[in-house]
């Protein structure tokens, strides 16, 4: 076990800073975009199926979200960009933060594989 936590810490540390702050700008926004997408889905239930009278703030709920998920879309091409992944993973990273809870079982695989230096 400790050869391989020698060996996670070793090639985290080979990543370029260039890729390690852009991982890090995507990780941030694609955990936001998640929230946010879950809170978007919850009004959305709320609202429609169950026709719930929701309070007047909850209007800015999708506007908010739709500016994370364009922020979520420049970060990850960001990343994508300097990792130099292939265009079709990188086209299914970008509409992971469309999906409730994909965005963060990929933001989780998307980490594993650009710290240990693979393409997507």
């Amino acid at each position: 076990m400790t050869s391989d936590r020698a060996a996670t810490t070793s090639t985290v540390a080979e990543l370029s800073p260039r890729i390690q702050s852009a991982l890090t700008r995507y990780r941030v926004l694609a955990i936001t975009t998640g929230i946010w997408l879950l809170v978007l889905t919850v009004e959305m239930v709320l609202k429609y199926p169950m026709d719930v009278d929701l309070p007047e703030w909850a209007r800015i709920v999708p506007i908010v979200h739709g500016w994370v998920y364009f922020i979520y879309l420049i970060m990850t091409t960001d990343l994508a960009v300097k990792a130099r992944w292939r265009p079709f993973p990188t086209i299914g990273v970008l509409l992971a933060g469309t999906v409730p809870f994909l965005s963060f079982y990929v933001e989780h695989r998307v980490t594993q594989k650009v710290k240990a230096g693979q393409r997507l």
